[in-house]
C-alpha cells in the first residue's frame, strides 16, 4: 500500500466518524392535565312518576344512543278518568297553534289531535257535541270515543264505528301501536323516523298521553317499545306526528306543536 493510498483511507474514516453516529436527541418534558374540575351532568334516564295533580301522573324517560348520549325522550302524562274529563275541539279549515286552543277552550292541557288534509279538515271521522263528520276508517284505526259514561280506547278492527251509538266527542287516528291485551299492532319496519304523539290506556283503565319531541322514533320502533315497557299498555293508538306534535299545559309549558292544528284534546279536571 502506497503512502497515498493510506492518507485516502484515512480521509474516509474521518468523515464516517463524523456522520455516521447522529446526535442523541434531548427528551421532551413530560405534561400531566390535571382533571376536570366539575365533572359532566349526568342525565337522568327515568324520572319515574310524580304526582302533578291528585289522580295526573307525569313523568320523563330519557334514552340514550350507543355513545350514551341522549337519543330520544319521552314526555307522558297518566290520569285517572274518573277525576279527569277530555273533549275534542276541532274547527275545520281553521287551525290554531296549541296556546290558542288553550285559551278558547280552558282546559287544564291540550294535545294535539288526528292527521288532516292540507284544507285543515280531519281525515278520519270526528264526533264534536254529538254530531259526526268525516268518514270513519277502517280495522287498521283506532278511536277515541267518549260518552256520557266517559273516555274508551278502541281499535276499530274490533270494534268498529256505529253511527247510533250516543258519542259525545270521537277522533280516529292510525294506526294502533298497541292492539288490545297489550300485543304489538304495528309489526313492519316502516323506516320513517318522526315526532310523535301517543294516546293509550292501561290495564287499570287510565289514560296515558305521551310525546317524543326529537322525531327519533318509527312507528314499528315505537309499538315494540310501548308494547315491551312497564306502562302496562292495554292499547295505543298513534296520533298526528311531525310537526304537529305537541302537549301543552294551560301556564304554556309541555311540548308546544311546530304548526298550527285544527283539533285538539282537551282536558279537565271533573267539575
Amino acid at each position: 500500500m502506497t503512502p497515498k493510498t493510506l492518507l485516502t483511507i484515512l480521509s474516509w474514516l474521518l468523515v464516517a466518524c463524523q456522520t455516521a453516529v447522529p446526535a442523541t436527541p434531548t427528551p421532551l418534558p413530560t405534561i400531566t392535565v390535571p382533571p376536570t374540575a366539575v365533572p359532566a351532568p349526568t342525565l337522568n334516564p327515568d324520572t319515574g312518576w310524580q304526582t302533578r295533580y291528585p289522580g295526573l301522573e307525569q313523568r320523563t324517560i330519557n334514552l340514550s344512543n350507543a355513545d350514551g348520549g341522549l337519543w330520544e325522550t319521552l314526555y307522558i302524562l297518566r290520569l285517572d278518568p274518573t277525576a279527569y274529563r277530555m273533549t275534542i275541539a276541532y274547527r275545520p279549515g281553521q287551525p290554531q297553534t296549541l296556546s290558542e286552543w288553550l285559551a278558547e277552550t280552558g282546559a287544564l292541557f291540550v294535545v294535539n289531535g288526528a292527521f288532516f288534509t292540507k284544507e285543515w279538515a280531519a281525515t278520519g271521522l270526528m264526533v264534536v257535541d254529538g254530531q259526526a263528520s268525516g268518514v270513519s276508517y277502517g280495522e287498521f284505526a283506532g278511536m277515541l270515543a267518549i260518552t256520557a259514561e266517559g273516555p274508551d280506547l278502541r281499535w276499530l278492527g274490533t270494534q268498529p264505528y256505529d253511527p247510533t251509538e250516543p258519542l259525545q266527542y270521537a277522533l280516529q287516528s292510525f294506526p294502533v301501536l298497541v292492539k288490545p291485551g297489550g300485543k304489538p299492532g304495528f309489526p313492519d319496519e316502516d323506516g320513517q323516523p318522526s315526532r310523535r304523539t301517543v294516546i293509550a290506556q292501561d290495564g287499570d283503565g287510565r289514560f296515558l298521553f305521551i310525546v317524543a319531541p326529537w322525531g327519533k322514533f318509527t312507528l314499528h320502533q315505537l309499538s315494540l317499545f310501548l308494547t315491551n315497557s312497564d306502562l302496562n299498555l292495554e292499547i295505543a293508538l298513534n296520533l298526528d306526528g311531525g310537526t304537529s306534535s305537541g302537549l301543552l299545559w294551560a301556564d304554556n309549558q309541555g311540548v308546544q306543536a311546530m304548526t298550527a292544528v285544527p283539533a285538539v284534546i282537551a282536558v279537565y279536571a271533573q267539575d
